[in-house]
């Protein structure tokens, strides 16, 4: 069936308000985190309205990138619906595992000017830059910072922080400050209790140290390549600059962190902070709902900024995922008015009262958002300096590389910052060698 052929097949079904469509029973797949349970609340109005039933394959963060893109890899009938990582668009889009949107969205009047700019390149677009559309953007994440508001304002902490640095016990403007206030909740006795700095991105396995210290190279200068000729990848990877903000990330992690955190993704340093271990959190915003409905954290207890700008910029690790059509699934048609429905302003609208990150420019631009909770500013500033990984065909070999050069440096200490990046630009380089791209 050709594209045409397909989003007229799609929008038939759902004018088919009239009976005539056939009920499918679709399948969803993405990771198992709390937006998702608000995702299968939300769907409860596609099944009303289109008569299609929702299944949904869930899979924990650690295992969901081997799980799903096995699944991709082998194409799997699994998924009519993906929301992948934004890192796979790449993938998605040159080993066919997705389906192009562009003739649906013309059909449907779906135009990507109505998201934000970051989540379209970021989640739809491949090649980056280009009017080349593989998913619609369903979820906008980015990392950012949670603090507890209620000890920064303790008159004691005041006057000792303010004698010891000059300045007064907030939120950070920048890095370095950022790693002051950590510092000096370390070891602290806080009502009783021995507490930390802070809970950072630490994880080995699969992408967390990496989604982590890009927050300090970012800031510090890294880049990953030269601007103006693609996969040039030496002098920029690991330029002094860069050497500087991966410095920087270790001495955070040995001076202002927990004992034990040698191996911290989300869900450990969602436990350590709402446990009470720690005064600040590195962490995805997806968090930051159930920070606020916490009995021991929330309620007015925290805080939340974007994460600080350091010598040569401020910018933030970028998150979130987009949802795409599986090009294997034999129900395109009813994927396709998933899609629809999902993209209507109401809907995106109940998506974030439910605790799902919009990125409809008519949901986050509408005057009330940024006070509709504590943290939506905070999301608004953070999604505006957002950076992202590599999102190329080859990513979970580039991610691999980084992954590992990154901890035996930050947490095991094997060598200085600068071998580290300069083993990283080889393997790197050997992978774009590999797929023929320099």
């Amino acid at each position: 069936m050709n594209a045409k052929l397909k989003f007229t097949v799609a929008t038939a079904a759902l004018i088919g308000a009239t009976g005539a469509a056939k009920a499918e029973d679709l399948t969803l797949c993405w990771a198992s985190w709390d937006p998702a349970n608000a995702l299968i609340e939300l769907s409860k109005d596609f099944e009303e309205k289109s008569g299609h039933t929702m299944n949904f394959e869930f899979v924990p963060w650690p295992n969901f990138a081997d799980r799903m893109l096995n699944e991709l890899n082998s194409g799997g009938k699994l998924c009519d619906l993906m929301i992948g990582d934004s890192q796979w668009i790449g993938g998605g889009a040159e080993n066919g595992h997705y389906v192009k949107l562009n003739d649906f969205f013309e059909a449907e009047g779906i135009t990507m000017d109505d998201f934000i700019p970051a989540t379209v390149t970021g989640y739809a677009e491949w090649p980056k830059n280009t009017p080349n559309y593989w998913a619609l953007p369903a979820f906008g994440d980015v990392v950012g910072w949670t603090y507890r508001k209620d000890w920064f304002e303790r008159p004691e902490l005041q006057a000792e922080f303010k004698e010891k640095y000059g300045r007064d016990l907030d939120v950070p403007n920048s890095l370095g400050e950022l790693k002051d206030v950590a510092q000096f909740f370390q070891g602290r006795d806080i009502d009783g209790t021995t507490v930390y700095g802070a809970a950072i991105y630490t994880e080995r396995g699969s992408e967390g140290i990496t989604m982590g210290v890009t927050n300090a190279l970012y800031n510090y200068g890294f880049e990953y390549g030269n601007p103006d000729s693609p996969y040039e990848l030496d002098g920029f990877v690991n330029s002094e600059d860069a050497v500087a903000g991966l410095e920087f990330y270790k001495d955070l992690y040995d001076t202002a962190t927990p004992p034990g955190s040698s191996n911290w993704y989300m869900g450990e340093n969602i436990d350590a902070y709402k446990s009470g271990q720690v005064a600040l959190q590195m962490n995805f915003a997806f968090i930051w709902p159930g920070v606020e409905a916490d009995p021991n954290v929330g309620g007015g207890k925290s805080g939340y900024f974007p994460n600080p700008a350091g010598p040569n910029g401020q910018f933030a690790q970028l998150g979130g995922q987009g949802i795409s059509v599986v090009s294997y699934s034999d129900k395109q048609d009813a994927a396709l008015e998933y899609i629809k429905w999902f993209a209507q302003p109401e809907i995106q609208a109940r998506w974030w009262e439910l605790g799902g990150y919009s990125a409809l420019k008519a949901v986050v631009e509408d005057p009330g958002f940024a006070t509709s909770q504590p943290y939506a500013q905070t999301f608004l500033d953070s999604m505006a300096i957002v950076k992202d990984f590599w999102a190329e065909p080859a990513y979970a070999e580039l991610l691999l590389a980084m992954q590992q050069r990154v901890h035996d440096y930050v947490i095991a200490g094997n060598g200085t910052a600068q071998e580290a990046l300069d083993g990283l630009v080889g393997d790197w380089t050997e992978t774009f060698e590999d797929e023929g791209k320099i």
